[in-house]
């Protein structure tokens, strides 16, 4: 191998290293200094010394514990350098010592009121002095390591958008001296709503990514399901908790069925429902039974109620779509929102039609959010070749593989155009 291929696949090797590692290391820096944007800086840095380093001396045998003790070593250094400057000022170790008499001891308060430590953090980057748009943003860049794009891809906007509520999110937490904490009370209710939509984000990253070459990253789905199981225990009378894990627990039963073993995706009506796990799926239908005698009827608990009707049917064809259309339709008066309404065109396709599903599909054609949404074009094409609109569910599909920023699920999607680019020409 030449210089240049080792260093591209360290590169290479580095940066895999740090997706992984990147949420512990922010959150081991962000107990020690009680500011989680400044770890998330010192996390950069760290990555920075690698990306120096590694090419010349090769990959450590434990990259992510030389990672993470790089990183501590700057944050002692700033720690030193914030004494040394604390005693040039004098008084600071007298008033040092009155806070600490005086101060909680946080550590216990935390382990009592959350008991996991990536929970704190995103309970602290959601803080109500940030909009909630930023606190999403903020939380699943710097805390769960998604990138910009990714983030901008989840929330259907422009990835300079995303880039400028992250950096003016961390600017305000910074400058308002908001620093690691665990909200109590109200305070934790009014940030659990913006921690949820967090932790759902994380997990549908995990469930199909936005780009890379495979379908599905399951340490994420596994991490947001950990959380969401966090989150009940300490929101219990909390409904949307309980349908946001029901309806993580109800999609992840279908992990194992959902790729084949070349890591291709199989679409839902094609996979092998034994594959499905069940333990998963009595886990899911529980908890939905939990936020339903909570009087739940919100976001997550009527798309788990949806995905409960796919993993009560035997078949495929037992699938009971008009039940689905129906909770997408009060999902869609609920969330307002186009991607929910191209869900329900796929529903209503199924229960009336192609052709009532295609009405609605060509209703969002002009609606901004689906500019540049792959699926979109999908739904469309799909709805297109069963009414046997073969070169128009072509060109649809193909238009959707441009768009699609994942691998698999643009090979996918042109294997969809050529089939039929073969129907249309059989006609």
């Amino acid at each position: 191998m030449t210089a240049a291929g080792i260093d591209d696949a360290t590169h290479r090797t580095i940066l895999a290293v740090w997706r992984i590692e990147q949420p512990r290391l922010i959150t081991s820096l962000a107990r020690m200094l009680r500011d989680v944007p400044l770890a998330e800086d010192l996390t950069q840095e760290a990555l920075l010394a690698a990306l120096e380093h590694w090419p010349a001396t090769g990959v450590p045998d434990k990259p992510g514990a030389w990672l993470m003790a790089t990183a501590k070593h700057r944050a002692l250094d700033h720690l030193r350098r914030g004494r040394m400057l604390a005693r040039k000022h004098g008084m600071v170790a007298l008033d040092f010592e009155q806070e600490q008499q005086a101060m909680p001891d946080f550590d216990a308060a935390l382990d009592d009121d959350i008991g996991d430590e990536m929970l704190r953090l995103i309970f602290t980057a959601c803080h109500p002095r940030l909009s909630r748009e930023a606190r999403a943003a903020l939380a699943l860049r710097m805390i769960c390591g998604l990138t910009t794009g990714e983030i901008a891809r989840a929330f259907l906007l422009p990835e300079p958008t995303i880039a400028q509520r992250i950096v003016r999110a961390k600017r305000t937490l910074s400058e308002s001296g908001l620093a690691y904490e665990t909200p109590r009370g109200e305070d934790l209710s009014e940030r659990l709503a913006s921690v949820l939509e967090v932790v759902y984000l994380i997990f549908n990253e995990g469930y199909t990514a936005a780009r890379g070459n495979d379908l599905l990253r399951p340490q994420l789905c596994q991490e947001a399901l950990r959380m969401a199981r966090v989150l009940t225990s300490i929101a219990p009378q909390e409904p949307e908790a309980h349908g946001m894990l029901a309806l993580m627990e109800l999609n992840a039963s279908r992990m194992a069925a959902r790729t084949d073993a070349k890591g291709e995706p199989i679409l839902l009506l094609e996979q092998n429902r034994s594959l499905w796990d069940q333990l998963q799926i009595r886990r899911g239908l529980q908890a939905l039974a939990r936020a339903r005698e909570l009087g739940g009827g919100g976001f997550y608990v009527l798309q788990a109620a949806i995905i409960a009707c796919h993993a009560e049917a035997a078949t495929a064809d037992a699938t009971d779509w008009r039940r689905i259309s129906v909770l997408y339709a009060e999902l869609s008066a609920l969330a307002r929102s186009p991607i929910v309404e191209l869900n329900r065109a796929v529903a209503v396709g199924m229960a009336e039609g192609p052709g009532a599903g295609l009405a609605i599909v060509d209703g969002l054609a002009h609606e901004p959010a689906l500019r540049n949404y792959h699926l979109l074009g999908s739904v469309r094409g799909d709805l297109l070749h069963k009414l046997g609109r073969y070169e128009e569910a072509r060109v649809a599909l193909e238009a959707a593989a441009q768009l699609a920023g994942n691998r698999r699920e643009q090979e996918l999607l042109k294997r969809r155009a050529a089939e039929a680019a073969s129907a249309a020409a059989m006609l």
